[in-house]
Parts: structure tokens; C-alpha cells; sequence
């Protein structure tokens, strides 16, 4: 197919019915980039022979040098099937984890999706990830089976093994579908469950479950990938050949005079040919024949891999050539490496992009088919239910299913990400060929001004001018442009919804009327409209509804994502499934500090362009930049180094997070010897001594662990013991903290009087939490805890608990949304029963938590029982005439921990937000800004700090998960590298048919750095890891251990110098935030012995 114009794109735009919006998905290394190639060249945009080589699509200079894909890219495409015209909006995406948050973005635009998955390495774990993003964003995946060439001249695999191969990756991908089906089906069994447990409470006579009811009622043969209803492909794009059953089905129906429709249902599967009774009967397998597959397809791929590449018998390709009926030309068969003549030959017999293309156009949906379920979901935002959005707002799902383009239907985009182009980029900057016409005139303007330069010398300065004028329009300043589905024709003014926040827009209210009536909502103008051609970009006049396009002019209106609508009824759609989570940051700055301006705008530019990196400015003043991993962290520096700031910038090594947590005490010592009372007791004395030595006068600390605290004007007293919480416990709030983040919103309208519609799934939601809850906190010192928690921190959120064990205390569960019969919950006067200053305890619970006293890092699964509290209405007499001025200097005091305590802008903005909505709610006895409030919340947060003191305190490091891929020869050295940076390997297995291991490992994070270029280069690059944040492990060396039985001080030594692992990480941190560490510099000074005489 040659070259299409621009005009027929415009064209088959108008259509949605033939527009197919898709994205290729894949592991790293798997192929996309190719395969995008082969259906690049196929619309003649590059030449077939650089397919594969060029990698299009890729077109930064990066990509290039290490071979994988950094950023997503669009590019439309034109394909013709049969007497229809389709019109392609292909996006490829990156395969590397650090990047899966571009896959993210792509998957929300599109409507189809292609995943590819190598013949030989089968199922990796981001094509897992990738199907799961696919099935969360409710797209429909087809699959190609891509470099079969390598089970060819790699493995050696016979034609009847590779079928045995392809067998199993094809179960492999259809089970990860299934797992994700299956999970589906049974949460909609079991809503269904509830809904008639609640229509009929009692029934007569006994009842059996059938756990697999559902399943089995389900249709579910359309989701699974198999060659007989033409869902996949099996390809090698770097040969540029590919097909699918269809083809062959075609083929041997002409040759063999066997119907089609037989032919595609046989020939994959257990069938073999009777060639005596000239049948196609079942049980290949059984009876030891060759299944149709082997016989019809692989045999002849095997035989011209055979004649062509591995003999090079010339009389046998000229055969097959004949045979095969195409044209080869005579510099390929003359050509000296095999693969050119054997690319030429396949992509004229089984083209790679006819097969996938075709089979796109006829199993990929239209924007017109799109499910309603999905647009119900994508408007459906936190706790709001569909049915419950206003009526203007669900009239919108119609004109959304219809896709309709006409003026009086509202326009819909959804921007799922920025990205900055060069202004030398931009269309109008672009040099283009003239018309016939501009040539004539451009001539005659020639002649003119030589006549006049022949008649006067004065006018050669204004064509100096002219070109002058011509340079400075090149050097504007680069603009930022969006992705998008744009769902009419092009409106000036639009509603840009920045958060995910849907309020009740008045009736009757126009776009400009209600910006500033509607928070979080703000009108701006496009500028232009774009066609994303990969490497280049088109204007555009107009785009109809269903496509993918570009916009330009929103960098100030739009930081990452938006929804933008003609009409303020639209709600912002959901916000995007990021697999991977930014967790590793280091500080920037200028080499040269005036240039501190341009590194302040070129991050903000970064964290514009980027999905996933964050940037925040530390309380100290440092920019710090968070990312996903080591290789997104150096695109993101080279980026801010070459793109954005334009300057030289330096940056720290990796700061690494870490989390504090107490333990229960342990049975044995360091040389696993049964503990006596000794070390207990000391360790309680040690603690109880130092503590006195700060402030003994309004401190206590009992030897069970109890921490008294009284604040300095002696009004109120907190008794507060900390005891670790269950793992499990603590690994169900930190995967629930956005079901806990909305029982607390829900909880602070309720308080602050407000009426809320909770969607019944959310409130599902809340009741299952507190039953995990409940099942997992067991025993007696558990009892009745749950409906006894005061608050979650840091941040109200998190997976620490405050417990409220004061006898005198009942206050409001945090569970009282449950037990509302109906659905609304309206507020109640629960407020009058909240004690004075509860939101004092509750913030200095929430300082305590955001920094421990280790190493100033957040805390996690720490349970904090508040005991006893008592607050005295007025100050004993000797304390009245200093009362004003401690409690000023203490407030103070507070105020300049809190500045302190948080690690991050981000996280300091959320308290004092936090901090801020609890103490605006009225207090009903006493004067909530008063001098006792900020005591409180200081003793408060010194009461906790202590507690945790006063059990075993452990380090948690951030571990990744580790997945490697190595044969037999380096396992050792993996092995070896894995030992050395404190890994510690789960299992391995062994790939079925190779001799690839799979090896699945844990790693500190803190030891991660540098980790993939070590294995490569200990490995000779046969060995690659894929690092995946995965959890917070406690280290289970105690910071502060020193020897003290007689068996320590034997197998340690007096100095116990041997690495304390979790010691060194602690002052690293503390080292790093300018916290006092206690080493000595010099151990034993004695005179220094020098050679030469002193002068």
C-alpha cells in the first residue's frame, strides 16, 4: 500500500465505525517496536527493508542507544479489507516496568489492545501486568505470538515440539485471563448474594453453597485467546512474515476442495488427515500423527528456514518461489546474509501487518461498541455511584455511547498525558514544497527585487531584515501538547475538570457562567489541533468524535491529566491505574546556583511531561525528584539536563525510604540463646534513665512499657503504651488506605453536619475492611478493638492505629457510617458527645506517626493505646502567673515540630490541611486555639515517641520484588551478585522446553542501585532483571544492640564492630537530614608516627 494523504485521513476520521483505537502491549524486549514497524511500512511512511532496524516509533535518542521503548507514541494508519476502509489510531507502548505508567495512559485511550508475547520466554511478568491493566480498563486484548524464528535457528525445536510450545503459552495467557474472569464473576456472585440475603432474611430448611455457581452460568468462550475464532497471530516481525489460521483455512480450501469453515475449526487442535480415507479425523495424539497444524503450516515455515537460511540450496528456494507464486529480485538472491532473501520472500507469501491489521479491523470494537459498563465506570468517581450522579450528568452517557459529531452534542475529551514538543517540530514551523502558484510568484518577486537592486543599491537591507524576522520566529518557546479522545468538533471555550471532585452544577448554567461557582474547574481555550503522525504531527481544522489527536495551548491549564468538556455536567472520569509506585527520589540542584530559576521551571516542566515522576520541595529547601526505578530516574535527569532546564545539574545519590515499626520482644539473643530478665531490665532502665534526664518532672515510664505524660501548665495528662500490630493487620490497611482515606472524608462531613449519598459499593467496601479487621485482630488484648479505633496515621490514612482504652471515653466509632439502615447517611449530634480537644490527641497522634524517633522516618504497624487521658478546667495557682508564657513558648515549640516532622511538601500540606479541617469544627467547652490545645498535641506526640522507646524498635526496608531470567551456565554468578547486596531468593523453576530459569528473588531497595548493570556485566548480559516494588520488610537486627551476656561478648567481641545492617542504613538517614549520630571519628589516639622529621 503506498503512501496515504493526509486528506484520507481526514476523510475515514468522519467514519467510527471503521476507526479502531488501539495500543500494543508487551514485556520489554518482546517485540512492539517491530511490529509497530511492519505496520508503519505497510502505509509506505518507511521502507519495508528498515522494518524492525529503524524502530520508528522510538523516536528519542535514548530509545535508540539502549534499544527499548521510554514513551508512548501515536501514529494513524490506513487499512484497507476487502471494500471497507479503516482507519488505525495505533499507540506503542513501553514494555520496561519503570514505564508501565505510560502503558497506563495509552490503555485509556484506546478501545483495543495487541498483546505480543515472545515464542521463547512466553509469559513474563509485565505481560501479566499489562493483561491486567487491559481487563481493568475494560479493553479487548487479541494476541501475537511473535519471534517463532527463534524456536527455529535458537532452540532447534522440531516443527511437532514448537507446536507443543505454543500449545502451552497459549494456556499460560489463558489462564491469567481466567484468574482475572474468575475474580470478576465471583465478587458479582457474591453482590448478588447480599442483595437477596437482604430481599429474604429468614428461609425454611437447609441450604448448600455451591461455590462454583456463576461460573458455570457465565458465557465466557469470547474472552479467551485461540487461532480458531481468529484472535491471534503467530508472527516473527523481524522476518516480516505473520499469520493466522484464516490464511492457511483459505489456502487448502482452494487446493484441497475441503470447505473453509472445517478447515478453520481443525486446524488448530488434536486432528490429523487420513490421507487413505481423505478425512479430517480427532486423536492425532492418541494415534501418534502429526496434528493439521504441523502438517499444513509449521512443516512448510521449517522447510524454508531449511532451504533458505540453514542449507542455502538455491534450486530449492527457486522451487519454492515458483511454487509460491511471487516475484524475488535478483540483488536478494544474490545477497550474502540469508535473512534478506528469506524477509523478501516472506513478506510477499504471509505478510506480517495483512494478518495482524485484518485481524484487528474484524475482532478489535469501534468507539461505537463500546461497552456501557465502561462508560459508567470511567464517570463513576470515588465514592459516587452511577445512579446517583445527577440526571444532566447521566444524560451525557448517551451522547458518549452514540459518539456523535454533530454541533448541538457536547463535547468530551479525556487528556491522559502531557508531552512537550520543539517548536521546529510544530507544523507551521515545518518546511513544505510549494504549490505551482507560489512558485510563479516567488519568481516574479525575484525579478523585481533584481531590477531594483540593479536600480538602487539602498534596498539590499531590507531583505536583511526579512530574514532576520525569520530566524527569531524559530526560537519561540517550546509548547506542550496533549493526548486525548476528542468527542466533537473543536469548541474555543472548554471546562477543564483537575480533580477528582464532581459537585451539582446549576440548572441552567453555561461553561464560562459556573467556573466560579464550581470548585476545582477552570475554562480555557485550544489552541490548535493536531494529528499524531509518530515523529511528527499534522494540523488539523476539525476532528470528529472516537479518534485520538493532539492538542496544543493547555500547559497552564492542565498539570498531568483532565477531563475536558463544552458542558459542566461532565464529571471527571476516574483517575488512571498505575501499576508501578515512584519510590525512588534524589535531590537536584544547579551547578551554578543563579540558574536555580531555569532548574525550578524546567521541573515543573518534567512533572508536567512525565505520568509518574513527582517533584516536591522538601521543608529544607531541596528539589527532590521521585521516580519509578533507576533507568526512569536517568531519563528523567537527562530530560531536566537537556530538555527542560537546559543546564548542568547534580544530583544526590538515591534517598532511600525506610519505615520504623516495634516488635514484640524477642525469646533469644544474637547467639540464639534463651533470654533471662537481665538484658529486659537493663534495657527498661536504660530508657527510663535517659528519658528522666529530659524531663523527669513530667514524665513516666513503666516497666510494662506504660508512658505517662504531663504537659508543662500540668492541665492534662495522656497515659499511651504502643504495642506492634499483627503483619497481616498491617498489610490490610496499607492496601486499604484509599477505603480508609474515604471513610475518614465521610466521617469529617458527618462531623461537620453535612448529608452524604455513599455508593452501596463503597460502604461494601468499608463493612468488609472491618470484618478483615476483626477476624485478624484475635485475642485478649485485642478484644473489642476494632470498634475502639480512634484514628489511622500519619496522614489519617495510614497503617498505624490509635486505640482509645479510656474507661470515662466513649466517642463516636469511626464505623458509623455501617450503621445507617439507608443509604443516605445524614448527620447526626454525635459532635456534642466528642470530648474537648479530641482532635488534639488525634494530631499529635499524627506527628508521631509521620516521624519516628529512629531516624525521623513515617512510622508502620504501630498500635498506640491511649489510657488514660485526663484535662483539668483551670491551672493550679503556683502555675498561673508563668501559664501564658510556657504555653506561648510550647505552642511555639509544637508549631516547629510540625514544620519539622514531615519528610516531604506533599506530605506537610496534607497535615496541615488535616490539622487545619479538625480544628475549625467548633469545640464546645473550651477555646480550640488556646495554649492547652498546642500543649496537648505536643505532649501528646512526645507521649507516643516515648512508648515506641520503650518497646524493641526495628528498621522496615522497601524490598522489590525480583524476577531474573538466566541460563544454567551464570546461574551461580546470579546466585553470587543476589548473596552479596542482601537478596534472598524464594524459588526458581525451570522453563519447560529451554534451558532458562526463572528466579524469583526479594532485594532492599537500598541495595538496588546499579544491581541490573552488575548482573548484565557478571552475567555477560545473559541474565536481565525485572524490579518491582513489592513490600516493607522488617530488618531483624536491632539498631541499638550491643553485646551483653558472656556468649555475645565471645562470638561478637567487646566492640561488636561486625555490620550492624539495620545501624548503617540508620545514620545514613540520619546523617543526610543533619540528625546527631552517634560514632566515634577516632577510637583510639595515639601520636601519628611520620617518616620525615617535623620542620
Amino acid at each position: 500500500m503506498g503512501h496515504t494523504s493526509l486528506e484520507k485521513i481526514i476523510a475515514l476520521q468522519k467514519n467510527p465505525a471503521n476507526i479502531r483505537n488501539l495500543c500494543i502491549l508487551a514485556h520489554v524486549d518482546h517485540g512492539k517496536t517491530t511490529l509497530a514497524d511492519c505496520l508503519v511500512a505497510s502505509n509506505g511512511i518507511i521502507s519495508s527493508r528498515l522494518a524492525g532496524k529503524l524502530r520508528y516509533l522510538d523516536s528519542r535518542e535514548d530509545e535508540q542507544v539502549r534499544g527499548i521503548t521510554m514513551k508512548s507514541s501515536a501514529i494513524s494508519l490506513h487499512y484497507r479489507n476487502g471494500d471497507q476502509e479503516y482507519l488505525l489510531n495505533l499507540i506503542d507502548s513501553p514494555g520496561h516496568v519503570d514505564f508501565s505508567s505510560e502503558v497506563s495512559t495509552a490503555v485509556r485511550l484506546c478501545d483495543g489492545a495487541i498483546v505480543v508475547v515472545d515464542a521463547v520466554e512466553g509469559v513474563c511478568p509485565q505481560t501479566q501486568a499489562v493483561l491486567r491493566q487491559a481487563w481493568l480498563e475494560n479493553i479487548r486484548p487479541v494476541l501475537v505470538i511473535n519471534k517463532i524464528d527463534r524456536l527455529i535457528m535458537e532452540l532447534k525445536l522440531t516443527s511437532q515440539e514448537a507446536y507443543t510450545h505454543l500449545q502451552k503459552i497459549l494456556e499460560q495467557v489463558n489462564a491469567i485471563t481466567g484468574t482475572l474472569f474468575t475474580s470478576k464473576v465471583l465478587e458479582e456472585r457474591a453482590e448478588k448474594e447480599k442483595e437477596e440475603e437482604k430481599e429474604s432474611e429468614t428461609l425454611s430448611g437447609d441450604q448448600v453453597f455451591d461455590w462454583s455457581a456463576g461460573l458455570e452460568e457465565v458465557d465466557d468462550s469470547h474472552l479467551y485467546f485461540s487461532p480458531e475464532q481468529g484472535n491471534v497471530v503467530f508472527a516473527s516481525a523481524i522476518d516480516g512474515w505473520g499469520f493466522s489460521i484464516q490464511q492457511f483455512a483459505h489456502i487448502y480450501s482452494q487446493r484441497m476442495g475441503i470447505k473453509a469453515e472445517v478447515l478453520l475449526k481443525t486446524l488448530w487442535g488434536d486432528f490429523y488427515l487420513n490421507a487413505k480415507a481423505k478425512k479430517i479425523m480427532k486423536g492425532a495424539q492418541a494415534k501418534g500423527k502429526k496434528p493439521l497444524f504441523v502438517q499444513f503450516v509449521l512443516d512448510n515455515i521449517w522447510s524454508l528456514y531449511d532451504a533458505v537460511v540453514t542449507r542455502r540450496d538455491k534450486e530449492k528456494v527457486e522451487k519454492v518461489v515458483a511454487s509460491l507464486g511471487i516475484k524475488v529480485m535478483a540483488r536478494d538472491l544474490r545477497h550474502s546474509d540469508p535473512k534478506v532473501l528469506l524477509s523478501a520472500i516472506c513478506s510477499q507469501w504471509l505478510p506480517v501487518s495483512q494478518a495482524v491489521l485484518s485481524m484487528v479491523c474484524e475482532k478489535l470494537p469501534s468507539p461505537l461498541d463500546m461497552a456501557s459498563e465502561r462508560a459508567e465506570k470511567l464517570m463513576s468517581v470515588g465514592a459516587r455511584r452511577f445512579d446517583s450522579l445527577p440526571a444532566q450528568t447521566q444524560k451525557l452517557k448517551t451522547a458518549f455511547l452514540q459518539c456523535s459529531s454533530e454541533d448541538n452534542a457536547p463535547v468530551i475529551v479525556f487528556v491522559s498525558k502531557m508531552f512537550a514538543v520543539d517548536t521546529k517540530a510544530l507544523p507551521k514551523y515545518k518546511p513544505r514544497p510549494l504549490t505551482q502558484e507560489e512558485i510563479v510568484q516567488r519568481r516574479e518577486l525575484a525579478r523585481q527585487r533584481h531590477a531594483d537592486r540593479m536600480a538602487a543599491d539602498q534596498t539590499a537591507a531590507e531583505t536583511t531584515r526579512d530574514v532576520l524576522a525569520c530566524q527569531t520566529c524559530s526560537t519561540s518557546e517550546p509548547q506542550h501538547h496533549l493526548d486525548g479522545i476528542y468527542n466533537s468538533n473543536l469548541a474555543i471555550n472548554v471546562l477543564v475538570h483537575s480533580f477528582s471532585h464532581l459537585c451539582q452544577v446549576p440548572e441552567g448554567c453555561s461553561a464560562s457562567d459556573c467556573v466560579f461557582e464550581v470548585p476545582h474547574l477552570s475554562c480555557c481555550s485550544m489552541e490548535s489541533i493536531y494529528l499524531l503522525m509518530g515523529r511528527e504531527l499534522e494540523d488539523l481544522e476539525e476532528v470528529p468524535a472516537g479518534n485520538v489527536l493532539g492538542i496544543g495551548g493547555l500547559e497552564e491549564c492542565v498539570l498531568k491529566s483532565a477531563t475536558l468538556s463544552t458542558t459542566p455536567a461532565c464529571p471527571p472520569f476516574t483517575p488512571l491505574n498505575f501499576e508501578a509506585t515512584p519510590i525512588v527520589r534524589v535531590a537536584v540542584e544547579p551547578k551554578h546556583p543563579s540558574e536555580m530559576p531555569k532548574l525550578v521551571r524546567g521541573m515543573r516542566l518534567l512533572n508536567q511531561a512525565d505520568p509518574c515522576a513527582e517533584v516536591l520541595i522538601q521543608e529544607t529547601g531541596e528539589h527532590v525528584l521521585v521516580t519509578a526505578g533507576e533507568v526512569h530516574l536517568q531519563r528523567c535527569l537527562d530530560d531536566l539536563r537537556d530538555r527542560f532546564a537546559k543546564i548542568e545539574i547534580s544530583a544526590s545519590k538515591p534517598i532511600i525510604p525506610f519505615r520504623e515499626t516495634v516488635v514484640r520482644p524477642p525469646k533469644v539473643d544474637m547467639v540464639n540463646e534463651e533470654l533471662g530478665k537481665q538484658q529486659k531490665v537493663a534495657i527498661i532502665h536504660q530508657v527510663k534513665e535517659s528519658s528522666q534526664g529530659r524531663s523527669s518532672d513530667t514524665l513516666l515510664v513503666d516497666p510494662s512499657g506504660l508512658v505517662t505524660l504531663t504537659t508543662p501548665n500540668r492541665l492534662a495528662t495522656v497515659c499511651v503504651r504502643a504495642i506492634p500490630l499483627p503483619q497481616e493487620v498491617t498489610q490490610l490497611l496499607e492496601s486499604n488506605s484509599e477505603v480508609i482515606r474515604t471513610l475518614e472524608q465521610i466521617n469529617m462531613s458527618l462531623r461537620e453536619g453535612k448529608s452524604l449519598d455513599i455508593s452501596l459499593r463503597t460502604l461494601e467496601a468499608i463493612a468488609g475492611l472491618k470484618d478483615q479487621l476483626d477476624s485478624l485482630l484475635q485475642g485478649r488484648k485485642w478484644r473489642n478493638a476494632v470498634e475502639r479505633i480512634w484514628a489511622f496515621g500519619p496522614r489519617r490514612y495510614g497503617p498505624n492505629i490509635l486505640l482509645n482504652n479510656v474507661d470515662s471515653y466513649q466517642r463516636p466509632s469511626v464505623w458509623q457510617c455501617l450503621g445507617r439502615g439507608d443509604k443516605t447517611v445524614e448527620a447526626g449530634a454525635q459532635a456534642a458527645v466528642l470530648r474537648d480537644f479530641d482532635n488534639s490527641i488525634i494530631s499529635g497522634f499524627l506527628l508521631a506517626t509521620l516521624s519516628g524517633p529512629m531516624c525521623e522516618e513515617p512510622l508502620m504497624g504501630v498500635c498506640f493505646c491511649v489510657e488514660r487521658w485526663d484535662v483539668q478546667s483551670s491551672a493550679p495557682a503556683q502555675h498561673q502567673e508563668s501559664f501564658e508564657e510556657d504555653s506561648m513558648s510550647h505552642k511555639a515549640l509544637a508549631d516547629n515540630k510540625v514544620e519539622r516532622s514531615s519528610e516531604t511538601s506533599a506530605q506537610e500540606e496534607g497535615m496541615a490541611s488535616g490539622l487545619g479541617q479538625a480544628e475549625r469544627r467548633p469545640e464546645p467547652a473550651s477555646d480550640c486555639y488556646g495554649p492547652v490545645s498546642g500543649q496537648l498535641i505536643a505532649a501528646m506526640k512526645e507521649a507516643c515517641r516515648h512508648a515506641f522507646q520503650a518497646q524493641p524498635q526495628r528498621l522496615m526496608a522497601a524490598m522489590y520484588t525480583c524476577e531474573i531470567m538466566a541460563t544454567a551456565e551464570v546461574l551461580g554468578r546470579v546466585y553470587g551478585v543476589l548473596g552479596k547486596r542482601e537478596g534472598r531468593v524464594l524459588h526458581e523453576e525451570m522453563k519447560e522446553g529451554t534451558d532458562m530459569f526463572i528466579i524469583k528473588a526479594v532485594l532492599p531497595v537500598a541495595e538496588s542501585f546499579g544491581f541490573a548493570d552488575e548482573i548484565r556485566k557478571r552475567t555477560s548480559g545473559l541474565a536481565s532483571p525485572q524490579l518491582v516494588f513489592s513490600h516493607w520488610e522488617v530488618i531483624s537486627s536491632d539498631p541499638y544492640w550491643v553485646p551483653t551476656t558472656e556468649e555475645e561478648y565471645l562470638h561478637f567481641g567487646e566492640k561488636a564492630d561486625s555490620a550492624n545492617q539495620a545501624l548503617k542504613y540508620m545514620n545514613a538517614v540520619r546523617r543526610r537530614k543533619g540528625l546527631y549520630v552517634e560514632e566515634k571519628i577516632v577510637e583510639h589516639a595515639e601520636k601519628q608516627r611520620t617518616l620525615s622529621k617535623n620542620k
